[in-house]
């Protein structure tokens, strides 16, 4: 099946999903990455990212494309332009595929008259698929399997397009997923909360998401230690985890909240291994939308 573009999980089968895991693992081994230096790829980011956006732009380098970085902030967006002509214009003068992180739910739904391929580096609090599948790929290196695993996310499941990629991904791969985190931030699409310290023990992945204070006005109140002691991976929890457990965190961590700062790089962590494999399975998302569509 020919990927088209990718802007969320349900563009991909199972197939795929495992076929752009082993193709991630082949180029992270030493595998060569094509070499296309005749295609422009232009990465569109309108909200702040550093691992995203430059994972993107080295995986790019890397296959040997050329990177047009667009500001937006020295755009003729600021002359009322929209986002669907911003990306024509950048068809129209050469650029061979677009990579696009953007506040609005949905943005890609504007963009079907492009002829060129769209990756999304995240919508909204949609999904983040980039950012799910190089999370697979972590999953997938460590245990050798996806299917029967058991993976808590805790945090801020309501806004996180990270949560909500995964959910939808593992569950559909025959992972078991729970919830963890106070009832502001509970989406009741994706499932309950559960308590922490309960199912601890017993999880294969622990997931932390990042408490995000820019999207909505609850987190202001929270109290960094109270939310510590409650929600986050403190160094109790973490002696609790099965010894093949690990834990994963999609970044930016804010440190003592979500997870305490001497476990960020603990041996059970995997947390800068995700940015890792991040730049690989771009590679890999990157190659395949350059062969499915024949550029």
């Amino acid at each position: 099946r020919r990927m088209r573009n990718l802007v969320k999980m349900s563009d991909l089968s199972k197939e795929e999903v495992y076929s752009l895991i082993q193709r991630a693992l082949e180029l992270k081994a030493g595998a060569s990455p094509i070499q296309r230096p005749d295609l422009i790829a232009a990465n569109l980011f309108f909200e702040n990212s550093t691992r995203t956006k430059h994972s993107f732009e080295v995986a790019q380098m890397k296959l040997g494309l050329q990177v047009l970085n667009f500001e937006a902030s020295t755009s003729s967006l600021n002359k009322g332009e929209t986002l669907y002509d911003t990306c024509k214009t950048l068809e129209a003068i050469g650029c061979n595929m677009l990579v696009i992180r953007h506040s609005q739910e949905a943005y890609y739904q504007e963009l079907e008259g492009l002829t060129i391929p769209i990756v999304s580096g995240g919508d909204g609090s949609g999904e983040h698929p980039s950012q799910c599948l190089l999370d697979l790929m972590t999953l997938y290196e460590h245990f050798g399997l996806i299917e029967g695993l058991e993976v808590v996310i805790a945090g801020d499941i309501k806004n996180s397009r990270v949560a909500r990629s995964n959910y939808h991904m593992l569950t559909r791969l025959g992972a078991k997923v729970q919830f963890v985190g106070p009832q502001i931030f509970a989406d009741p699409t994706l499932g309950q909360m559960v308590d922490f310290d309960q199912v601890i023990g017993q999880v294969d992945a622990c997931m932390l998401l990042r408490v995000q204070f820019e999207r909505h006005q609850e987190a202001v109140a929270l109290s960094r230690a109270d939310y510590h002691a409650h929600y986050g991976l403190t160094p109790a929890r973490y002696q609790a985890l099965k010894p093949q457990a690990i834990v994963m965190h999609p970044a930016p961590v804010n440190r003592d909240m979500e997870i305490a700062s001497e476990l960020v790089e603990a041996p059970q962590s995997r947390i800068f291994t995700q940015m890792t494999n991040g730049r690989f399975m771009r590679q890999a998302i990157l190659e395949k939308l350059i062969a499915d569509n024949a550029l």
